[in-house]
């Protein structure tokens, strides 16, 4: 993103950090706490695609945070899923309110709050609320990655055949590709699940539960809080430009150290698609 550069030192960094954690805790409360009281018509669920959902609890999110962050960082520009807006050459914010909303819509706990700081073409801070577990999954660029307060790495596996890999699906790209990959994953041993949350697969990654996450394609609300999670948890993260990612999206792949050598050719190869 050309033009010119915007200083944010560490203060104002650590600043944006522990204010993302505490305001996805709370949204993510929050929109636990609606679920568990609201009917269907509440719910105000509608589809934007096949398998692609929004609800209430989606958009009141939306507009919380980013109330909250214009509140807090008037000076931060905004990108959500449900509102949109653009990247700014100053900092920005890049939201997915509720980051696997079937499994929110059904009752199934697999999802989760997304938020993440992009400042001068990184990605600076990151949080994801885990609807399973009621914890915050934290990171910022070169500060580590937490659980709460928990340090969290990534696993110590090398053997594929004790391996787990999360692998999403995304409508945008062919079947076939899921189904490659999946092949690809049983031929080597390797064992896998499907979540539907990307940010939830990332930081499973991160805190060494899944040795592997890849999805063929993703957009930028949906990962880039977990990709700077999962690679300061010393995952080895592989993903389009993050210029590209913003505007497109693509394919992201996850993994520990010591399955890069099993899985590294085939999440390759998808990401050069």
């Amino acid at each position: 993103m050309p033009g010119k550069t915007h200083s944010v030192g560490a203060a104002a960094i650590a600043a944006r950090l522990d204010f993302a954690r505490e305001l996805a805790r709370s949204v993510g409360r929050e929109a636990e706490a609606f679920r568990n009281t609201a009917d269907a018509v509440a719910l105000g669920v509608s589809a934007k695609g096949p398998q692609d959902f929004v609800t209430a609890a989606d958009r009141r999110a939306e507009d919380t945070i980013k109330s909250e962050l214009a509140r807090a960082f008037p000076e931060d520009g905004f990108v959500g899923e449900e509102t949109g807006g653009k990247p700014t050459q100053a900092g920005f914010w890049v939201v997915d309110p509720i980051d696997g909303t079937a499994n929110y819509i059904r009752g199934l706990r697999h999802w989760g709050v997304s938020i993440a700081y992009v400042h001068n073409g990184k990605v600076r801070v990151g949080c994801v609320f885990d609807a399973a577990s009621g914890n915050v999954y934290s990171a910022s660029l070169g500060g580590g990655a937490f659980c709460e307060t928990r340090p969290v790495k990534v696993s110590l596996r090398s053997d594929p055949t004790e391996a787990l890999a999360i692998v999403g699906y995304s409508r945008r790209t062919s079947f076939d590709v899921y189904q490659t990959m999946l092949r690809g994953l049983h031929e080597i041993g390797i064992e896998y699940r499907r979540l539907g949350s990307a940010a939830v697969g990332l930081i499973r990654v991160a805190d060494g539960i899944a040795d592997l996450y890849f999805e063929a394609h993703l957009n930028s609300w949906d990962v880039l809080a977990g990709v700077l999670i999962a690679t300061e948890a010393g995952a080895q993260v592989t993903m389009p430009p993050l210029a590209r990612m913003l505007a497109e999206g693509g394919a992201i792949a996850a993994c520990a150290p010591g399955m890069v050598r099993h899985f590294g050719a085939l999440s390759d190869r998808f990401n050069k698609r």
